[in-house]
């Protein structure tokens, strides 16, 4: 990642760049990105309302990131690729550049101190909040958080198990652990990992 823009990641962005294809230069570095805060946290409307991982700073646990140099020189640009395929607002995309020692974001702190270390000349994230609170009226706690994918049906909880099962194994946060021991969740899982049973002869 040296001299390089690195575009740091730690949920769907690992399976789909969608637009971001044309603007990377090589592989994913699995686990080569910086430590940061991360929880399934956020209710997110373009999953079926399901539970996505963000950097949370209150509620998340240090999980190793992952990285993919942009074929970009100029961080404003690579975050402006990182903002169309989030669909998201540019304020909503945190960025570092090493040369000139701006930053915006949150952990945009470790995220610098990681481009030092690394001697990458810069870093982009999505920096989308956790939002639990604004559509849930308690606390967000690991029973709670369970609770509510319980409820999800169809669709809706497919792509809620389908999303935090995809997601890499370094995003090791507290729910995630917790749903691993839950019989119901298993059994989601399980069925999304079978084949589509064939129809029968008439």
């Amino acid at each position: 990642m040296r001299d390089r823009i690195a575009i740091i990641g730690w949920g769907s962005l690992i399976w789909d760049l969608d637009d971001l294809v044309p603007h990377v230069a090589e592989p994913w570095a699995l686990g080569a990105g910086p430590a940061l805060p991360l929880e399934f946290s956020r209710i997110s409307p373009k999953r079926r309302m399901g539970l996505v991982v963000c950097i949370d700073p209150d509620l998340g646990v240090p999980c190793r990131t992952h990285a993919i140099p942009s074929r970009r020189s100029d961080p404003a640009e690579a975050r402006a690729d990182l903002a169309r395929r989030e669909r998201a607002p540019l304020d909503l995309v945190g960025w570092v550049c090493a040369r000139s020692g701006r930053a915006e974001g949150r952990a945009a702190d470790r995220v610098a101190d990681w481009c030092e270390a690394t001697g990458a000349a810069g870093a982009v994230w999505t920096d989308l909040r956790p939002n639990w609170a604004e559509h849930r009226t308690e606390p967000f706690a690991l029973d709670a958080a369970e609770a509510y994918l319980a409820s999800l049906t169809g669709e809706a909880r497919a792509e809620a198990v389908r999303y935090i099962e995809n997601a890499p194994k370094e995003t090791d946060t507290p729910l995630r652990r917790h749903l691993s021991t839950r019989d119901w969740w298993r059994e989601a899982a399980a069925a999304l990992s079978r084949p589509a049973a064939l129809p029968s002869s008439p």
